[in-house]
Parts: structure tokens; sequence; C-alpha cells
């Protein structure tokens, strides 16, 4: 795919233009989002990303148009389960609703920059050694298999190393003081929870990049349409909070399905380093990973719904890697 310098740039700029203007219109008053506003900033960047979808189709052809939307519907299905995790932030740190847009949208800069990074790093990895094909395939692989055993769970980011280190290094006071990070008081500075929060935002993002890169060279190996999946995605990613927070709860099983997709992501990218040394051994084509991955969505929407409706009082999850050191303990009781 030749991506001239020229389009890189104009993309590049549009994205930045559609943060400004975000940054300094709609949340440069913090305030409750309503669910017509989240609907309405939502068709328009689910619009924008479905129209550079069309102008990829049309001016690099097929096979890099259903590239740019399979990386797509990755990205916009694992930040879905992104969204689980800053519900918990914003409620283990008690955020005031109206700060919620705010958080949520430096919490999508810091996003961009650090996926953008990770994709010039993995780039750059892939086009010089084809090996880490299998080392992004065992990454997915066992991040899916981890999320599999504890779909059921949810992250603490309250434990988070770093939160920790920040905690006994600096001093901080339990009272929101609008959006500012730091405040002084009788001459001395300290961070506010909101300081935290972003941290904690932070520590996300760069968990889900390590995560989501990976995803996103499975079904692509151009940097520029990696880039613009990730971007259009995140984008969108505030406005899909509002829109859709309070069906989260509803989503039992989308963790569970986010699991499975990652392994077939992971085995996928090892078939095709394989696949580079032994030719009769097939790739997945991009055309049926769109398929499968499209297909574990609606199931485990469908089946979420379903369990939802039989039993009220379940609940979604995150889901974690690792597990918790409580259900370590019930392990070890048992």
């Amino acid at each position: 795919m030749d991506v001239s310098n020229l389009v890189w740039a104009v993309t590049i700029g549009v994205i930045v233009a559609l943060i400004l203007v975000d940054l300094f219109t709609v949340s440069s008053k913090p305030h409750d989002v309503m669910f017509k506003e989240a609907t309405l900033w939502s068709i328009f960047y689910i619009g924008i990303a479905v129209l550079f979808g069309v102008w990829v189709w049309s001016n690099y052809g097929s096979q890099f148009g259903t590239e740019y939307f399979a990386a797509y519907l990755v990205e916009k299905s694992l930040s879905v389960d992104n969204l689980f995790v800053f519900v918990i932030i914003l409620a283990q740190f008690a955020v005031p609703s109206i700060y919620h847009q705010r958080v949520l949208l430096i919490g999508v800069i810091l996003a961009l920059v650090l996926r953008g990074i990770f994709i010039a790093v993995g780039a750059a990895a892939l086009a010089a050694f084809s090996f880490t094909f299998v080392i992004f395939g065992a990454i997915l692989i066992w991040t899916g298999v981890g999320l599999f055993k504890h779909w059921d769970e949810d992250p603490e980011p309250g434990d988070n190393f770093i939160i920790k280190q920040v905690r006994k290094r600096i001093a901080t006071v339990n009272e929101y003081h609008g959006t500012k990070l730091f405040v002084r008081i009788d001459g001395k500075r300290f961070a506010t929870p909101m300081f935290l929060v972003m941290i904690a935002i932070g520590a996300t993002d760069l968990l889900f990049a390590l995560d989501s890169i990976p995803a996103t060279f499975g079904v692509t190996s151009e940097a520029f349409l990696v880039f613009a999946a990730n971007a259009f995605a995140l984008l969108g990613l505030r406005a899909l909070y509002f829109l859709i927070k309070g069906l989260l709860d509803k989503l039992i099983y989308l963790s569970l399905g986010l699991s499975i997709i990652l392994i077939f992501i992971g085995v996928k990218l090892v078939l095709t380093f394989v696949h580079e040394i032994y030719t009769e051994v097939p790739k997945i084509p991009t055309l049926w990973s769109l398929a499968v991955i499209a297909f574990i969505l609606i199931t485990s929407t469908v089946a979420s719904l379903i369990k939802s409706k039989r039993d009220p009082s379940a609940k979604a999850h995150a889901g974690r890697v690792t597990g918790s050191h409580h259900s370590d303990k019930r392990e070890t009781k048992n």
C-alpha cells in the first residue's frame, strides 16, 4: 500500500483538528452528557470512520478496504472492553459526573499518543523481523487465554503499581478542585484525585495498547490502516461511553467473546509467519477474519441480552488477564 507523506499529514491533521474542536467546544465546559448529545456524536464519529473506509476502498482497492473495516471492527470491539475499565476507574475514584467527559477525552488523547508509538515500533519490527508475527500472536493468545479464565472478574485500578507509588511519593487531597491536577494549600502543593484518575487512565491505555496494536496488525500489516482504525475507533470512544453506559452491565458475555477474538487473531498471526516458510499452510483470509469477528461479537451480545433478561441480577465484568488476589485465595481454600 503506497501512502504518500501528504496523505499521512492530512489524516493526522484531520484527527488533531477533531480533537481540538472537541476540546475547545463541546468539552470546554463541564456538563452531564445526555443521551441525545451522545447519540449525535457517535453517529458523527462512526460516519467519519465509514467514509474513510469508503475512501480507502475506492483509492486503494477492495483488499485494503476490507482490511481497514476489519481492523476498525476489532478496535471498536476492544474499545468497549476499555469502557468497562473506565467505568470502574471513574467509580472507584468517585469522579463527579460533570467531569467524566473531560477525563475520557484526556484518556483518548493519551491512548492516541501511546498507540501511535506502539504502531511505529510494531511496523518497524514486522518489517525487520517476520518472527514478530509469532511474538504478537503469542501475546494475544496468552492474553486471550487469561481473559477467558477470568472473564467474570474486574480489575482493581486502585491496586495498580503506578498508583501506589504515586500515592507514596506525592501528597494528595481527597477533594476534587474542578479539573485541576494540583492545588496549593497553605503554601504546599498537593495532587488532587483528578491527578490519580489521569494516572490510572494512562496506565489502562498502556495495557490496552499492548493488546490492541498486535490485534490490529493481525488483520492488516499496513501501518497506515492500523493507525487510522485505532484513531477513528478511539475518537468515538467517549461518545460511545455516554451512549451505552447504561447497557454495559448487560453485556455479560462480551469479555468472554473478546477473549476468543484475541485467541483467534493470535492464531492467525502465527499462521501468517508459518505460511511464509511453508506455503502449503494456508493463511486465514481477511474477509474470513471479518466474518468470524462479527459472528463472535453478535453471538456474545445476543447471549448477553438473553442472560440479562432471564437473570436481571447478572452483571457484566471487564475481565482481567491474571485473576484477582481474592479469586486466588478462594482457590487455595477450596
